[in-house]
């Protein structure tokens, strides 16, 4: 007997009755985007791994320990998207955007890859909702990006979260910052964790991040960056925060939030919901002003988000959220015999040319059999015709919630059903 084969661990089949709910939550998605301004971007699912490796940061976890990497027949290194912002970045650059739009806003949803330990809400293959917007530096837009993400997760119903909010500064005030904060740490080298060990030297703001309970009791007094901040970035933050109070957005300071890509400057924030447990963001971002001269592009400053979908739909299956009904038929046609089976056939092709949901019988059986395909399908209306239908010029009706049977003439079927179908929708 044959092996067999199933999806490789870490990954998830989304079977129909599910991927209704996620079609769901993403036309309600897209449609926030579209009342902010937002367009829609698709990048390829593989990049050369040069673009991450610059972009994110090569001392980072996802670039040293988590990326999908292979080699193409010609040599070039290739890695599945980890993430989104670089690419959207590389595709800014390389069609020249700034000489197009002076600030580019646009939005994405694609599955990403990362080689993580699989678990409850972290999966090797995942989906992430997220934004950009490219070109501007103002404190406005860090609070137009933070109010869409929690647009999208409150249209939800989702209440239970927590706005944690940082800056981790720039290029010209980081740098000091690092230094207090290494020579802070090499103070408690030997209670740190092996990971945090390994980050000191080389990337000391990963320790803040670490959620090992070793290095917790470390960070607690470890010194705030806001004492070092250059007044660009204190400038910057607080008006931020005067703009977050103006709309009303609540948020926590977290003078710990560094987030895990190097490319962040500035604004750093994630969304948290204690639902999710261990692994509680929701979401995250920041502003990226380096990144395009570092991806050799303009000196053009960013700011977005990422949302991850498979979290965002363990809190709403949690609460019980209703995604709407599953798509079903709004009539089935059922037939018997061969030349009831072409008249059959011809009214299906012609109501679906009208946009009017409708399955026909496939599979040859019964009578009885159909009608209870048809009541399995959820189909308010049954079509029902036979040779004596068709001796007769008519064809059976029924509503399949009253019970209640309509003798229609053949010719007057597809008029009937449209007249059936328009009411239905007018008072949806």
């Amino acid at each position: 007997m044959k092996k067999i084969l199933k999806n490789v661990r870490g990954t998830k089949d989304i079977l129909p009755d599910e991927s209704y709910k996620w079609q769901y939550v993403e036309q309600r998605i897209r449609k926030i985007f579209e009342v902010y301004n937002y367009r829609e971007i698709r990048t390829p699912i593989f990049e050369e791994t040069e673009l991450f490796a610059r972009g994110i940061g090569e001392l980072t976890d996802i670039v040293s320990k988590e990326m999908y990497t292979f080699f193409d027949k010609g040599g070039t290194s290739l890695t599945l998207k980890p993430e989104m912002t670089a690419s959207v970045m590389r595709a800014y650059i390389q069609y020249e955007i700034n000489k197009q739009v002076p600030l580019f806003k646009v939005y994405y949803i694609s599955p990403m890859f990362r080689q993580e330990r699989p678990q409850a809400g972290r999966l090797r293959q995942f989906h992430q909702v997220g934004a950009e917007a490219i070109g501007s530096q103002n404190p406005e837009v860090d609070a137009e990006i933070i109010a869409l993400v929690l647009h999208i997760i409150e249209s939800f119903n989702i209440e239970n979260y927590t706005l944690k909010l940082n800056t981790v500064g720039c290029q010209n005030c980081r740098p000091a910052y690092k230094e207090v904060l290494k020579e802070y740490l090499r103070k408690f080298y030997d209670l740190l964790s092996e990971d945090s060990k390994n980050r000191l030297d080389r990337n000391p703001l990963r320790v803040l991040d670490s959620k090992d309970e070793r290095d917790k009791t470390v960070i607690e007094n470890a010194p705030l960056i806001y004492e070092y901040l250059c007044d660009d970035c204190e400038v910057h933050f607080n008006e931020l925060k005067k703009i977050l109070d103006t709309i009303g957005i609540k948020y926590e300071l977290e003078p710990h939030l560094v987030r895990g890509l190097d490319y962040y400057t500035k604004t750093a924030f994630e969304v948290i919901s204690p639902e999710l447990g261990s692994q509680d963001a929701i979401a995250g971002g920041g502003r990226y002003d380096l990144l395009s001269k570092e991806l050799g592009g303009p000196d053009v400053p960013g700011v977005g988000f990422a949302l991850g979908v498979e979290r965002m739909m363990l809190i709403l299956e949690k609460n019980g959220y209703k995604f709407g009904e599953i798509p079903k038929p709004f009539v089935y046609v059922a037939y018997l015999g061969q030349d009831s089976q072409k008249f059959a056939f011809n009214i299906v092709f012609s109501l679906r040319k009208k946009m009017i949901p409708c399955e026909v019988e496939l599979l040859n059986r019964s009578l009885k059999s159909q009608m209870k395909e048809a009541d399995r399908q959820g189909a308010k209306f049954v079509i029902i015709v036979g040779e004596d239908e068709l001796k007769n010029d008519k064809c059976t009706v029924r509503d399949m919630k009253s019970g209640e049977q309509f003798d229609v003439k053949l010719n007057q079927i597809l008029e009937f059903i449209t007249s059936k179908y328009a009411q239905e929708a007018s008072t949806d």
